[in-house]
């Protein structure tokens, strides 16, 4: 989809975009604030307009795919005129948001193999999945431009998990990493893989000796430490190595750091110590409420920036995959009509009991509606014999398609609420003097949240630009 790049405004245009989102997020907040599983209790196909109604009914998944999601395919027959309001909604939805393309094509490192990067050698993709070889290859190459760019002499890697970018950054790419992560037992299992690469690198070096790059190597210094996002760190703010009385440079990065984690990568940017910051956030209903968002003076002070959980779940939906379902129109899809019904039986037996938790029913789009009901009940502590009106569950199956056009137009407006609360960020980052930007870093396909903060104390000026390129 597109979208308007961060990058091109300036901090005015900034503040009138935010004042723009907020005011469409108001404007439609009873489509973003429905839970598509209360469809059928709460009449939601009800809700929308008369004219959008009639312009979305006759409309299949491939075609909402198309023509609500995304850009109308070549050929392809538009088949009802749409209401101007509907297609205001899709154009405001568009133009608001961040763009999420990013400067390269789509990645042409898993070409030959959809499993193994081809930008990484064999030690490197070991215990990797591809999603996470592309997110640490791109990550990791952005991060080493950005320290060379401001002289950073350590990296420190936040919620650093397994340790995958950590062993990158330092054991590929040369730079002076600090694993921050709180569970002991991925630490424990990050310093077990880093000895498995080392050797695997010692290996490879006697084979090729040309090929390898010499000379010391250092693993990640891991420390076991849960950041708070009120408090600062100071592990994370101490220096590997005694330093000449400049001190530590520091760069903070975080690979999807979860809901408040990176909200503290934030407050830690403000330590004299830190140059430096590249942070892939993610999770976004995990913030605080307050603490987490607004941030920012400006975003604070705006009416109806209000963003409750339900918004911010939605947020971290992948629309890319969602419209690749819808083209290829799979019974999956299913799966939402399916919860919804089965929401109206639970209602009708225990109507204090709202929107209970259902574990993953399998296969379901091999199930009868009324089996998967069955299933249903007997997950949520319910008889799961209890007679069953099957008319009435037959007649929502009927309605799978304006299930799936509400949820796709929830979606479609989801990159909106994404995109206030990074643009909340950005301008928090701004008032305080730093200079901030956002970038689309990996590829949406792949990665649904690819977009990374890119902040520093001073500015980069046209240097800038070598963070966007793509190695060759």
């Amino acid at each position: 989809m597109p979208g308007v790049s961060a990058r091109g405004l300036s901090l005015e245009q900034r503040k009138q975009l935010a004042v723009n989102l907020t005011r469409v997020l108001a404007r439609y907040r009873s489509i973003l604030d429905a839970y598509i599983i209360e469809f059928f209790t709460d009449d939601l196909w009800g809700t929308l307009p008369g004219s959008w109604q009639e312009a979305l009914d006759g409309l299949d998944p491939p075609q909402l795919s198309t023509q609500l999601l995304g850009m109308p395919g070549e050929g392809e027959v538009v088949r009802s005129v749409w209401p101007l309001s509907l297609l205001a909604l899709k154009s405001t939805a568009c133009a608001l948001a961040f763009t999420r393309t990013p400067g390269f094509q789509t990645p042409s490192e898993f070409l030959e193999n959809p499993s193994q990067s081809s930008r990484l050698t064999a030690p490197f993709r070991k215990h990797v999945r591809p999603k996470k070889q592309h997110e640490i290859r791109r990550l990791g190459e952005l991060v080493k431009k950005l320290s060379d760019l401001t002289g950073c002499t350590q990296v420190v890697d936040i919620g650093s998990g397994q340790g995958h970018l950590s062993r990158f950054m330092s054991l590929g790419l040369g730079l002076m990493v600090k694993s921050i992560e709180g569970d002991q037992r991925l630490v424990e299992r990050a310093q077990r893989w880093d000895q498995e690469l080392l050797q695997a690198l010692e290996k490879e070096e006697k084979r090729h000796p040309q090929a390898v790059h010499a000379g010391p190597r250092h693993s990640p210094h891991h420390v076991v430490r849960w950041v708070e996002p009120t408090a600062l760190c100071q592990e994370l703010l101490l220096p590997l190595e005694t330093l000449p009385q400049s001190g530590a440079r520091l760069l903070l990065t975080g690979l999807h750091a979860c809901g408040d984690l990176s909200v503290a990568l934030l407050r830690h940017f403000s330590c004299p110590e830190v140059v430096a910051l590249a942070s892939v956030g993610c999770c976004y209903m995990k913030l605080s409420d307050p603490g987490g968002y607004p941030l920012s003076q400006w975003v604070a002070g705006l009416p109806g920036c209000e963003l409750p959980y339900r918004l911010r779940e939605g947020a971290c939906h992948a629309l890319e995959e969602y419209a690749k379902r819808l083209q290829k129109a799979g019974p999956g899809l299913r799966t939402h009509c399916y919860r919804a019904a089965l929401e109206t039986v639970i209602r009708g037996a225990r109507p204090e009991l709202r929107r209970p938790g259902v574990q993953g029913i399998p296969r379901v789009h091999e199930l009868k509606i009324e089996e998967y009901v069955q299933r249903g009940l007997q997950r949520v502590g319910l008889d799961p014999q209890l007679p069953l009106n099957l008319a009435a569950l037959r007649a929502h199956q009927a309605q799978e398609n304006r299930v799936v056009a509400f949820f796709s137009l929830a979606l479609l407006l989801a990159p909106l609420v994404e995109t206030l609360i990074l643009l909340d960020r950005l301008l928090h980052l701004q008032e305080q003097g730093f200079h901030a930007e956002l970038l689309p870093i990996f590829s949406p396909e792949l990665s649904p949240r690819n977009l990374v903060l890119v902040a520093t104390k001073r500015p980069l000026g046209e240097a800038f630009s070598l963070l966007e390129t793509e190695h060759s």
